[in-house]
């Protein structure tokens, strides 16, 4: 069993989990992800490391409450158990040898770019990160963010917090300014990964992106987290997550990840009125 060490809430909908893991906190690298299970009777997700402690073993997680399954796992408490937690899986996200990056997070996905942000600036690269929210209260990460960056802008769509504007607004006024990056790291809802890599591909300028499709086995076998990129089908829980980004399908991948919304909102809505009966 799992033991939650730590939970608080970054925001109305998204809540932070340090979990007592240390075979998996031992090997987990920046880009990797995990597979839980609350209970027994419990589907399989997968979320993303987003920090991890290899002397306290412990294993932090991010998630936003969008499906049952994540309904649940906020209802649970320090002290709780999870029932299983199995990584780290997929392949950890190259960053040595980087002189120079902007790391681009928009909205949860800021929980992704983090510790992505944290190597590189352990490693000793200049790390401009830019991170957008669609307003004040959704805002998360700001002081672990600035901790790790030579350069931090916030953006926010109706500019009730730092600058009005999106991320690729930021983006392109750093790069006009003359800011020259190896490489751009770009994690967020896909619309945005997708405009941030057309931005870039006309600057010529190298842009990774992290691919979150639907996942079941975490192993490659089920091809649920099917992608195309560069004309061929690679799987994100193997393949990635971390792909091109100027290669990446992303009108297919947004179809795709569209499929189910309907169906995780009705499942939460049920676990949300079952909670409701036992309180």
């Amino acid at each position: 069993m799992y033991t939650i060490v730590k939970k608080e809430s970054l925001n109305p909908t998204v809540t932070r989990m340090v979990i007592d893991a240390p075979l998996i906190a031992k090997k987990a690298q920046p880009g990797q992800f995990v597979i839980l299970r609350v209970d027994e009777d419990g589907e399989r997700i997968p979320l993303t490391v987003a920090d991890y402690d290899r002397e306290a073993g412990t294993v932090t997680i991010i998630f936003q409450i969008v499906g049952a399954t994540t309904e649940k796992l906020n209802h649970l408490n320090e002290g709780d158990c999870l029932c299983d937690f199995a990584g780290p899986l997929g392949t950890a996200s190259h960053v040595e040898g980087l002189k120079k990056v902007a790391v681009i997070g928009g909205g949860v996905g800021c929980a992704i770019a983090y510790p992505v942000a944290k190597k590189l600036h352990e490693l000793g690269a200049e790390v401009h990160s830019v991170v957008g929210f669609r307003n004040k209260d959704l805002v998360i990460l700001e002081d672990d963010f600035r901790a790790v960056s030579d350069r931090y802008v916030l953006v926010t769509d109706d500019g009730s917090y730092g600058d009005k504007g999106l991320v690729t607004d930021a983006l392109k006024a750093l790069i006009e300014s003359g800011e020259q990056y190896d490489e751009v790291i770009a994690i967020g809802p896909l619309i945005m990964m997708k405009f941030v890599c057309k931005l870039t591909k006309e600057y010529g300028i190298k842009t990774v992106v992290s691919m979150n499709p639907i996942m079941i086995d975490g192993t490659g076998m089920c091809g649920g987290c099917r992608l195309t990129v560069g004309g061929e089908t690679k799987f994100a829980c193997v393949d990635g997550p971390d792909f091109d980004g100027h290669l990446v399908d992303f009108d297919e991948a947004m179809q795709r990840g569209a499929m189910y919304r309907p169906f995780e909102a009705k499942k939460r809505e049920e676990t949300c009125n079952l909670f409701k009966g036992v309180n």
